[in-house]
């Protein structure tokens, strides 16, 4: 017999858009806003205690991508099944998606334990390049900080899978508590670990890995609470626990492609890393700008993240009861909304680059703080350009991941970040020599996937949508 649907459920099928959007997605922006925060609270405290441990985190930072595409590219496929199966009024089967999600998040945590314990001195080695100054204590610095956050990975892995089972149903209240209270747990404890205060040993690099795991097991443990107390349409019940191939292939459709796209972040960070560390006596600073961008970008791009994640449930949920204008509707709020959240971003960027760059100066080393300011604020100038084609881009990709299409998604990350943006980025490194020129990949690889996104998205409109 077919589970019954809850009114917090049903309502992604029947409330006025503008107020549901805002209703599904606005906690779960807040909840990206604040991890957001931890992301660059930790950069701050990090690069406070040492510039070289702000470069050993931005070189190890690639690998926690792939932890965290991983996990969260997983969480999409889930996400988006049970949507599907909620909207279609089958909560038994979207309890069973559950099930078979959390096997294959465990398997994630698994494949990242082995890393942690084995694997990690390696790949330091691999990841610093001799070209960097003092690159020995780099790789020392970020082999610490590598083996702890993925030897530990069990927290975001179960933090990603509770979240988006509360997310499915449009839950997003709940599902902000559980990422409030892991990142209000690593910023209080960063500063304590990292530094030494209130009796804590003086852990430095390690104490900022230790209290982003701490964080993350703070998250799952609230997160598997409210899920079975909150959320009643996908309590997990030991007796629905069966693993199901047909299921697992539901999931991996969405969460495969995903993941992948996800995974492509790393590989561009890797690259964009390698290139820039090739630049003599500016390798240290470009390779901390590029991390000092990324963690600056997540306050404006987390939000419309959270806008996609709130969308992928609305969609998924009108798309699976066939409900074809909701669908139009919401896609057209949603967008309307990422525009302007990153247009904003877009403003800021263009005029505050220097007091936004001046967050993560060190005054252990001034001269190397001013050479990354001097770098930073044209690059933040440069890389926004592309926000506001970003916002069409996400906003679009998430449709694709809410009606099944993943694979349209991860051509678009692939283009973006991979096919055109790294070649570019080599082109302008080559033609122009400079450090200044090779921030225009972004706002040029942006460009063409913007295109490509919006002729998939009428393909998949033409194909899907329209026929509901």
């Amino acid at each position: 017999m077919q589970g019954s649907l809850s009114e917090r459920s049903k309502m992604l099928g029947s409330m006025p858009m503008r107020q549901l959007v805002p209703k599904v997605s606005v906690p779960i922006m807040i909840s990206m806003v604040v991890q957001a925060l931890y992301n660059v609270v930790d950069s701050i405290f990090v690069a406070r205690f040492n510039p070289d441990a702000l470069t050993a985190v931005s070189l190890a930072y690639p690998v926690q991508m792939l932890m965290i595409a991983l996990s969260t590219g997983m969480g999409v496929g889930i996400n988006s099944l049970m949507s599907r199966k909620l909207g279609a009024g089958r909560a038994d089967e979207a309890r069973r998606v559950a099930w078979n999600g959390l096997l294959i998040e465990l398997i994630g945590t698994l494949i990242f334990l082995m890393i942690g314990l084995f694997l990690t001195p390696g790949i330091m080695r691999g990841l610093v390049s001799d070209n960097l100054n003092r690159a020995d204590d780099i790789r020392r610095m970020g082999e610490s900080y590598l083996s702890i956050v993925t030897t530990w990975s069990l927290g975001i892995f179960m933090t990603i899978l509770f979240e988006r089972m509360l997310q499915a149903t449009g839950n997003s209240l709940n599902a902000m508590m559980t990422q409030l209270a892991g990142a209000i747990t690593n910023i209080i404890l960063d500063p304590i670990m990292i530094f030494g205060y209130l009796g804590c040993p003086r852990l430095g690099i390690s104490g900022a890995a230790i209290a982003t795991v701490i964080g993350q097991f703070v998250s799952a443990v609230l997160g598997l609470i409210l899920n079975q107390r909150k959320n009643p349409e996908l309590k997990l019940r030991l007796s629905e626990c069966r693993i199901e191939g047909r299921l697992l292939k539901g999931i991996l459709a969405v969460g495969l492609p995903s993941t992948v796209m996800q995974a492509i972040s790393s590989v561009m960070n890797l690259g964009m890393n390698r290139l820039l560390s090739g630049f003599a006596d500016q390798g240290n600073a470009a390779v901390n700008v590029l991390n000092v961008y990324f963690k600056l970008q997540s306050f404006v791009f987390m939000p419309v993240f959270g806008l996609g994640s709130g969308m992928l449930a609305i969609v998924g949920y009108n798309y699976g009861a066939r409900l074809k204008q909701r669908v139009y509707e919401a896609i057209k709020v949603c967008l309307i909304y990422a525009l302007v959240i990153l247009g904003v971003g877009m403003l800021l960027f263009l005029s505050i680059p220097s007091q936004l760059m001046s967050v993560f100066e060190s005054d252990v080393d001034p001269a190397a703080a001013a050479q990354m300011r001097d770098l930073g604020v044209v690059a933040l100038r440069v890389i926004s350009t592309q926000f506001l084609l970003a916002a069409v881009g996400i906003t679009l990709s998430n449709v694709f991941q809410a009606v099944g299409k993943g694979i349209y998604s991860m051509v678009i990350s692939l283009c973006r970040q991979l096919l055109v943006l790294l070649p570019v980025a080599w082109l302008l490194k080559q033609s122009f020599g400079t450090v200044d020129a090779v921030w225009w990949c972004f706002p040029i690889a942006e460009g063409v996937s913007a295109l490509i996104c919006v002729l998939l998205y009428r393909k998949c409109d033409r194909e899907l949508i329209a026929k509901l």
